[in-house]
């Protein structure tokens, strides 16, 4: 008897919710969804994706729930920043289609399950990795057969919730087929049209810090001992290789693994392979605390021109005791110098807004990115990510307050206003220029010009409000602009992007 054929629809928000832009330059690819549509396909089934780049209104988002005919189940990928959002979307959802399955997975699901058990249109939800729980769903669905004791998902059932155990982890990565990135749009992907491919060959992280879900995702596998793993290097090429002759436009690659040296064995293993059979230019993610010359020197010669790394606070009282990070500003400046000394380019993280963080906290870690003489700088503002530690610290301190799409500072402490923090947010690569011009100088003003800036940041007379909505003003162009380049213009964006990052546009190969 022929296996019947279930209909499978992705839909995965991407956007940030309560940004000001309209226009998207084409979302962007996600490593999660593309293994689950490779898995289903597998198994028989047909995928398909609603990609949402933008936000939709309920009769946008019901038009195009139509243009993909029937389908039987619906899966939604939720990040913790765009829940709300995604009530609305499975509410307009049941509305439009009264018998399709609803379900929902990702971080936020992971994280707490519990919040999407309490919308009444959802039917359940998946706690932990998907793949195989989504094929067992379509299967057993199809064939007609009683679904609820699938593990990792939570389901609904005569007023009850049934909270099935967590299936173990995907172990060995190299079991799984490789992304079905056709899933997406793929040419059209914002990377994509800067000849740019996002890839990503592991899963997990071996850290804890306290403002990462990491710690807490791994707690609810049977084997959290192994949710740290990376696809095999000979798996990794293979997956590159395939990527490459689908779209050999693609010249850059960015590897969005959690920290790219995690594991020296693997790492040792992938470098000399992609040394010899890739050599594109690539980014990636690494940890100051594990970081050798000799690292450095391979990564270069493989290709590397830019690092991602996270810096996170110059302040070292709440580095070791609130983020749990134990990285000196020694090993620091070393790595920093390693890189400076291999002309690769260094992009730093750094978060404010911190619990017990003010301005003068906040500009340790301006003038600690001027030591590492930083190229880049993203200041993120501290998300209380949900079932994390630092959530917890922010909470006993009484510094947690309700979240609307337009919140823009997400503590609330007496030290550190909102204004204040989005004064060290917006001005903080100002700054770490500011502070690097006055470190070069060794003359007897130096100090004296040093002190001038810190008055300027941390006091009294600086207009911060004012200065906060210019750059609003001036933020929401630039955004605008980005996304008009990237759709029209890529191959002057790219320029712009090589210009900046000082690499030239060639194929290694």
């Amino acid at each position: 008897m022929k296996k019947k054929k279930l209909h499978l629809l992705l839909v995965y928000p991407d956007f940030i919710e309560g940004s000001t832009a309209k226009v998207s330059s084409g979302g962007n690819y996600s490593e999660g969804l593309a293994s689950i549509s490779a898995v289903v396909k597998a198994g028989g089934h047909k995928v398909s994706l609603l990609h949402i780049d933008k936000g939709f209104n309920e009769k946008e988002y019901k038009a195009r729930l139509k243009q993909y005919g029937k389908i039987d189940l619906i899966g939604f990928s939720c990040r913790t920043t765009i829940f709300n959002y995604v009530k609305k979307l499975v509410k307009w959802t049941k509305e439009a289609n009264k018998k399709v399955f609803i379900f929902a997975g990702g971080y936020h699901a992971i994280l707490v399950p519990e919040d999407f058990m309490n919308i009444k249109e959802l039917d359940a939800v998946c706690v932990g990795e998907g793949e195989y729980p989504t094929l067992e769903l379509m299967d057993k669905m199809a064939a007609g057969k009683n679904f609820d004791k699938i593990k990792s998902f939570y389901f609904k059932k005569d007023g009850k919730i049934i909270k099935n155990p967590v299936r173990p982890l995907i172990e060995d990565l190299d079991e799984l087929p490789f992304p079905d990135i056709e899933l997406f749009d793929y040419k059209n992907l914002s990377s994509t049209k800067t000849d740019t491919a996002l890839i990503m060959l592991s899963r997990g992280c071996i850290y804890s810090c306290t403002y990462c879900g990491n710690s807490q995702f791994r707690n609810i596998y049977p084997n959290k001992g192994k949710y740290a793993r990376f696809r095999s290097p000979k798996k990794s090429i293979q997956l590159i290789k395939e990527i490459l002759k689908k779209y050999p436009n693609i010249k850059y690659i960015c590897f969005r693994d959690a920290i790219f040296n995690m594991f020296p064995k693997w790492f040792d293993e992938f470098i000399d392979l992609y040394t010899k059979e890739v050599k594109l230019l690539f980014t990636c993610n690494l940890r100051f605390d594990i970081v050798t010359e000799d690292t450095v020197r391979r990564m270069k010669e493989a290709g590397c021109y830019t690092i991602d790394i996270g810096l996170e606070s110059g302040n070292k009282e709440i580095r070791k005791k609130y983020l749990r990070r134990y990285t000196t500003d020694e090993q620091m400046i070393n790595s920093s110098n390693w890189f400076n000394k291999y002309k690769i380019t260094v992009l730093t993280y750094n978060i404010l807004g911190l619990p017990y963080e003010d301005l003068h906290k906040a500009l340790e870690t301006v003038k600690l990115n001027a030591k590492l003489k930083s190229d880049q700088m993203i200041p993120n503002i501290f998300y209380p990510y949900p079932m994390t530690k630092l959530k917890e610290i922010a909470e006993e301190a009484g510094f947690l307050r309700d979240i609307t799409p337009k919140t823009k500072v997400y503590l609330k402490q007496p030290q550190f206003p909102d204004h204040h923090v989005l004064f060290a947010a917006n001005y903080f690569g100002f700054y770490v220029r500011l502070y690097q011009w006055c470190f070069k100088r060794e003359t007897k003003f130096r100090k004296l010009v040093e002190r001038i800036l810190d008055f300027t940041f941390t006091g009294p007379l600086t207009p911060r409000r004012t200065l906060v909505l210019l750059y609003s003003v001036k933020d929401n162009i630039i955004v605008r602009l980005k996304h008009i380049l990237i759709n029209r213009f890529p191959k002057f964006f790219l320029f712009l992007r090589n210009k900046k990052n000082r690499i030239k546009t060639v194929n290694l190969k």
